[in-house]
Parts: C-alpha cells; structure tokens; sequence
C-alpha cells in the first residue's frame, strides 16, 4: 500500500504532479483552485525532484510555457478555473495542432463571466468540444473523488505521451475543496535529457546535441498539406475513441432508469440510486470518467436491455444532456436535471427529478 494521506483535492493533485515526475508547473491562483500552485510552491519540489514551480504574470502566459516546455519534450503542467481556462484556449489549440503532450487542469466555478467561487460543471461544453479554434480534441478525464485527482494526474502524463495530446483533468470546487483520504502513487523519477532524446524524437532537444533539426509549428500555409495534417489529427482521434473510454456502471444490470453524471454529480447521483432502490425503483449510475471520448457505444448498448429513461444530472443549464440524447438515440426517454450559479443539487431533488420527469410521464 502507498502513502495514505488526508488531503484536499487540489492538494492531491499538486502532490501527483511532483510524483509523477513532471519537470515544471505554470500557473496561476484563481479560487478555488488556489491551493495548486499553494502547495506547489509549499513543498518546494526543486529540492525533491528538480520540477520547476513558477507564478506566470497571467494565465495566457502559463500556457505559452507550457508549449515552449511541452515542445523540449518535458512533462509540463499547469491548472485553473473557469475564466482562467478560457484565457489558455488559443495556446491549448497550438498545442493541438502542434501535437504536443501537457496535463492541465480546470477546478470548475459557476460562470459566465466572473460568476461565482462556488462549484459547477458548465465547462462542458468547452471542455469535450473544443475550446479553442480549429478542429480539435483534447482527452477529459473527471474525478468524482481525491483519490482520482491524484490517480488521473499520472494517467494524465501517460494517455498525453502516448497520443501527444493535451489531457485535461475537469473538476469542479467541490472535489477541489474537500477532504478526503488519498493513497499517493510510488515517485516517478524524472525523464533524463538523454532519455527525452532517445525516447521523444519530435522534442526539440537542441541540435547542438547531434540530432537533426527538429522544428514544431502549428502553421502550413499550403492548404493540402494543413488537410494531410488535420486527416491525421482526426485518426489520432479515433484511435483514442476506440481505446480509451472509460466509465463506471453502478447498479445496471437491471436497471429500468438510469442517471448519467460524472464528478461530483455522480456522486450525489450515487446516493440518489440508493434511495431510489429503498423505494422500489430500478435505478442505476452511469458515471462517466472519459468526458472525450465519450462513451456513447456504451450507452446505446444498456439501452438495447430495456432501459426506460436516462436523466442528465449536472451542476449547468444542460449540456452533457446533448451528447446522452445523440447516443441513445432515441431508444428511451432522455432529460436533464441541474442546479447553477453555485448550487449543488441534493440526492433528494435528483431523485425527485427521475420521479417527475421521466418515472411518472
């Protein structure tokens, strides 16, 4: 067993990024997603590992550190919170384009605009669909507990190095704020620069070191070849739907109604199972924890069972709700249930949400 720990999740998640081995976290404070870069700069990990720890003057220019970091094939990482999210999106898309591999994370507040310091999961859409410009994906995993702020950071650097791809860990305020018993992963030592150029052959390692120019841009002003690019980039994409969707059936196997969330939505939508089941009601949880991809194939499946209705239960004014309807495809009624501005739902009113929207029509 590893390291057990009582830790925030934002704490957790600033502890695995030092013990997955990263070289370098750029960031900066936003509620509630301070303690990142808090605990960062705490403990201090040059002295532990070597990772650079540096406060950006702004949040667009923590990305474009990341990309120059990114680019020297480093493990490089940076976090925010909604708005400060919104200000990486053209770095996060020459990331994209440029194929380079980062882990960032998004510890959701309520919006638009300034909103609140409360939690939400209105990033949805900006998360799975492409934030940025251009024709993109990134992978979404969603915690629904510390222990998976701190398992997904090292999943994170894995899934980023084997698609180079940027790999984004969407919380929300109430994981990033509670507390909760973790297991810390063993260290990973940190990659030699001899090891990146071996290993990495499209980082830009320095042609003083004897290898061949290597240059990464996300720019070609030949139209053909900027289609031979993005055919590639969709492949790429492919590949990771087919390979690495994950989720997390709870109480399916006869279920008659199900309730799709993922994060902290889930785990209210737990509890809701549960008193569902005390009334006689067939409930179920599908809990995603690949927002992209998502794992539509999957639901279309269970609702071939005899599945009667899904409700979307999120902390927005519906927006994974669109992606449950376009995969069962209307084989079973589809709703949506969800509290904003800062609001968290209760078991009860998800519960009584099943009951009025689809039990009872």
């Amino acid at each position: 067993m590893g390291e057990l720990k009582l830790m925030k999740g934002n704490e957790a998640l600033a502890e695995a990024a030092i013990r997955a081995g990263a070289d370098a976290y750029f960031g900066y404070p936003i509620t509630p997603q301070s303690e990142v870069i808090e605990y960062l700069m705490a403990e201090k990990p040059y002295d532990r590992t070597g990772m650079v720890v540096l406060q950006a003057e702004s949040e667009i220019a923590a990305i474009n550190m990341v990309y120059g970091a990114a680019g020297a094939g480093k493990k490089v990482m940076t976090s925010s919170s909604s708005p400060g999210i919104s200000l990486k999106q053209e770095g996060l898309s020459y990331i994209a384009g440029s194929e380079l591999p980062c882990v960032y994370a998004n510890v959701v507040r309520g919006g638009p605009g300034l909103g609140t310091i409360q939690p939400s999961q209105a990033d949805y859409f900006q998360s799975t669909k492409g934030g940025g410009h251009g024709d993109y994906r990134q992978i979404v995993l969603a915690p629904a507990s510390v222990q998976e702020m701190s398992d997904f950071v090292k999943l994170g650097f894995e899934l980023a190095f084997k698609y180079r791809i940027a790999v984004l860990i969407l919380s929300d305020g109430v994981i990033g704020q509670m507390m909760e018993k973790v297991e810390l992963f063993d260290p990973i030592p940190r990659m030699t620069e001899e090891e990146i150029i071996a290993n990495y052959p499209w980082a830009t390692t320095g042609k003083k070191r004897g290898t061949e120019r290597r240059v990464i841009t996300s720019l070609d002003l030949d139209s053909h070849k900027m289609e031979e690019h993005n055919h590639h980039l969709q492949a790429k994409y492919k590949t990771i739907s087919e390979n690495e969707v994950r989720y997390e059936l709870i109480d399916c196997d006869d279920a008659e109604y199900i309730f799709v969330a993922y994060g902290s939505s889930a785990r209210i939508a737990q509890k809701a199972v549960q008193l569902a089941r005390a009334k006689g009601i067939k409930a179920g949880l599908f809990r995603l924890i690949t927002l992209y991809p998502f794992p539509g194939k999957e639901m279309a499946e269970l609702c071939k069972k005899g599945v009667k209705g899904w409700l979307a239960v999120e902390m927005s004014a519906g927006q994974m709700v669109e992606d449950v309807m376009l995969s069962v495809k209307g084989c079973a009624k589809v709703e949506h249930y969800g509290r904003y501005g800062g609001i968290v739902h209760s078991p009860e009113e998800v519960l009584h949400a099943m009951e009025e929207k689809i039990i009872k029509e």
